[in-house]
C-alpha cells in the first residue's frame, strides 16, 4: 500500500575528505564518502518504495558530482539544488515548493539506514489524518525525518518557529522545536505529531551498529 505524498531527499555529494567526516577516523576520507553514497543509495530506495515515482532529490556540496547523475538515471528523480543556506532555510524552501504542486511531503536526509519503509508511511498517515506537520526524532537530539500538508491551515507560523532560531547540529535540535512550536499554541497529536525515536549514522559507533544490523 502507498500513501499519496512527496518525499524530498536532502544528500551531500560524496566527495572523499568533504563527506562524513566524523567517519574518517574508522574509515578514512575515501571510506567516510562510500558510506555517504551507500546510504543515499539505500534512502532512495527507501523512499520510491514508499511513494513510487514521487521522490525528488535535493543536493548539496559538488551539485554537478557524477553520482546524482547516477542517481537521476537510477531512481528517475528530479534533481535539485540546495540553496547556500542555514539548514532551516534549506528545508522550509524545499518543503514551500514542493508544497505548491503536492499535497503532503517529507523531508529527509540519507543519515538514517534503520528507517523503513512503514515509517515513512507512517509519517504520510499522520499528515492526512490532520496533523500540519510531522517529525522523527532522532536518539541524537535532532530528528531524521520533518512533513508538511498543505491543507487546513497557515504554515507560515509553524515554519517559522520550525525553521528558525534553532541550534542546528546540536543534541537540542528537537528540544528547541518542540518548545518553539508550544509557543504558538501548537499542540503535539493536534497541530503537530512526534513519531517513535530512530537513530542515526554520525559516528564511528553508529557506523559499526548499523553493519551489525545489516543496515550497511
Amino acid at each position: 500500500m502507498t500513501v499519496p505524498v512527496h518525499i524530498a531527499v536532502f544528500a551531500k555529494a560524496p566527495v572523499a575528505g568533504a563527506a562524513k567526516t566524523r567517519l574518517i577516523p574508522l574509515l578514512g576520507e575515501q571510506g567516510a564518502a562510500d558510506a555517504q553514497r551507500a546510504m543515499t543509495l539505500r534512502t532512495l530506495r527507501t523512499a520510491q518504495a514508499a511513494a513510487p515515482g514521487q521522490v525528488s532529490l535535493w543536493t548539496a556540496g559538488d551539485h554537478a558530482h557524477s553520482f546524482f547523475s547516477e542517481c537521476v538515471q537510477r531512481f528517475a528523480v528530479a534533481c535539485h539544488p540546495q540553496p547556500e543556506r542555514d539548514l532551516g532555510a534549506r528545508m522550509a524552501d524545499c518543503l514551500r515548493t514542493q508544497l505548491r504542486s503536492n499535497e503532503a511531503v517529507l523531508l529527509i536526509g540519507t543519515d538514517c539506514p534503520v528507517r523503513s519503509v512503514d515509517d515513512l508511511r507512517t509519517a504520510a498517515c499522520a499528515l492526512r489524518a490532520g496533523a500540519q506537520m510531522v517529525f522523527t526524532p532522532a536518539q541524537d537530539g535532532g530528528y531524521v525525518l520533518v512533513g508538511a500538508q498543505a491543507h487546513g491551515g497557515d504554515l507560515t507560523a509553524g515554519f517559522e518557529q520550525a525553521f528558525t532560531g534553532i541550534a542546528w547540529s546540536t543534541a537540542q535540535v528537537m528540544a528547541q522545536t518542540r518548545a518553539r512550536l508550544a509557543a504558538i499554541g501548537w499542540h503535539c497529536g493536534r497541530e503537530w505529531c512526534e513519531l517513535p525515536m530512530l537513530w542515526d549514522v554520525d559516528t564511528p559507533a553508529d557506523y559499526v551498529r548499523a553493519q551489525q544490523a545489516a543496515l550497511l
